[in-house]
């Protein structure tokens, strides 16, 4: 008898009819012979319907609040999923993130699970029972409610399947795998059949929508192999797992676009030891992630630093900075959301020379201007005008023959 953990995202639980349908699959694959734990998401629209609620309310609602707030996204869909398998003669047993067993550090909105006790998990399937756990959430020691982030409902399965050491975890979502770019701005993308966790990771770091960066960075620490595929039909999808010598003769396994980005800029920063630090120390005090960074070339002891963010922080970040570009002697501090990231990840980048040359290439073809760069060992990533965003996309796909 195997233990499989099968998580169902927004999409997949959007109505009742969509939640019935996701029930007869779990129950199918209980009486297939497997102990089965379904972790799900807030039904399609529900956490946004949540966030401008409170919005409506308060301009800048409490963190704590919110994520008291948010939880009951996921807890609404696991009642539901529950009584649907009732429906369907099934026994079954919903648990919120905490009467999981998942504890959490304090950092509300984006906490990180500190352990995971499945006491109450096992003891559920043991007695026959599919058990539908809320995602997305956990609870701190001293019983405050925290949530994981956006997508946090991909972190907490993985992190139940390695809890409980599953024999499989599925992630079922709106596509069927992960594709060599977004088939919506990409009509020619294909499916990939495996992708190693590294390649996946950036994939989902730099923007692709299928799976939460931290979930997959979780799934390597552990070991946790994982296949992304549609509850929508019953084909195969793409595993998801360590690298293997056969992966790096992919030079390029895909493009991926972020449009949710926006630039800040500090202009006219003084050219002196210790400035830099001030200003990313304020940044990182303020919980706000950061990836491109430039700094201008000093002109009569004066520079200008932009740097990236995600645009839902843009305005958090200049209001916090505020202080400091006086405290500096900075001249102002400015942000943008007209941009966007194109980035091409994959592991064969490390044995190809020539890939960053190709693409600039293609881009200056297409007249596609670069304001930032920004490299690791298995991907390229330039900051680009939003505008550009779809047609770059294209055109580098196409030049690195990705929908062959």
């Amino acid at each position: 008898m195997a233990l499989i953990i099968q998580k169902y995202g927004g999409t997949s639980v959007g109505n009742p009819e969509r939640i019935k349908n996701v029930a007869r699959r779990v129950l199918a694959t209980q009486q297939a012979g497997n102990k089965v734990v379904a972790v799900v998401s807030a039904m399609s629209g529900v956490t946004d319907s949540l966030i401008k609620l409170a919005k409506e309310v308060h301009p800048e609602p409490n963190e704590r609040e919110m994520d008291v707030l948010l939880a009951t996204g996921e807890q609404t869909t696991i009642a539901l999923l529950a009584m649907a398998l009732h429906g369907l003669g099934a026994k079954a047993v919903s648990l919120t993130g905490a009467q999981a067993g998942i504890v959490t550090d304090g950092l509300h909105t984006k906490a990180k699970i500190a352990n995971i006790t499945p006491k109450r998990v096992h003891e559920f399937l043991n007695n026959g029972n599919i058990v539908t756990i809320a995602g997305f959430q956990g609870e701190t020691p001293d019983g405050q409610i925290t949530t994981l982030g956006r997508g946090g409902s991909d972190l907490t399965a993985i992190a139940i399947a390695a809890a409980v050491k599953a024999d499989l975890c599925q992630i079922y979502t709106d596509v069927d795998g992960v594709y060599t770019s977004d088939p919506r701005i990409v009509p020619n993308a294909k499916k990939l059949l495996e992708i190693s966790y590294d390649e996946m990771l950036e994939l989902a770091a730099l923007g692709s929508k299928v799976m939460q960066a931290r979930s997959v960075e979780f799934a390597k620490k552990f070991g946790v192999v994982f296949e992304v595929r549609s509850s929508f039909n019953d084909n195969p999808g793409t595993i998801v797992k360590e690298e293997t010598a056969k992966m790096e003769d992919v030079v390029i396994r895909g493009v991926a676009v972020d449009k949710n980005q926006a630039k800040v800029t500090i202009a006219g920063v003084p050219d002196k030891p210790g400035i830099a630090a001030k200003v990313f120390k304020t940044i990182a005090d303020a919980n706000i992630n950061i990836d491109v960074i430039v700094q201008n070339v000093s002109e009569k002891g004066f520079t200008d630093i932009s740097f990236t963010v995600s645009s839902v922080e843009a305005g958090k970040a200049t209001k916090v900075l505020q202080p400091v570009v006086k405290e500096i002697g900075a001249r102002e501090v400015t942000s943008t959301a007209d941009i966007a990231k194109l980035s091409m990840v994959g592991i064969g980048m490390r044995s190809h020379p020539g890939v960053a040359a190709k693409m600039f290439e293609t881009l200056a073809a297409n007249r596609v201007n670069i304001d930032m760069i920004s490299t690791s060992e298995i991907k390229i990533s330039v900051i680009i005008a939003l505008k550009d965003a779809d047609k770059a996309a294209r055109a580098i796909h196409d030049a690195f023959e990705l929908g062959k």
